[in-house]
């Protein structure tokens, strides 16, 4: 397996942003002890795995991967949603 970067100006923008959005979610979540901004930032995180992937021309070669990848990244925003929006309510 050969790595070969390969320039993609909007892969390229979208990792940068995943790389703004993973550490705003780390300082979130170290400033506030909430996990929503940690696992947003997560998620972003694991897209911006597969936007790397992508540049470094590996996609085709782990695309398995990157499908579990960005499937655990959606699954992650979906439960952070889900709780926050339907989980327990305070008393």
């Amino acid at each position: 397996m050969e790595i070969v970067w390969t320039w993609d100006t909007i892969y390229f923008v979208n990792l940068v942003l995943c790389a703004i959005i993973l550490t705003f979610g780390l300082i979130g979540y170290r400033r506030s002890k909430s996990s929503v901004p940690l696992l947003i930032g997560i998620a972003f995180g694991l897209f911006g795995v597969s936007h790397l992937a992508t540049l470094l021309g590996l996609k085709s070669a782990l695309s398995t991967p990157l499908l579990v990848v960005r499937t655990a990244a959606y699954l992650i925003v979906v439960y952070t949603l889900y709780t926050t929006a339907f989980g327990k309510k305070a008393a």
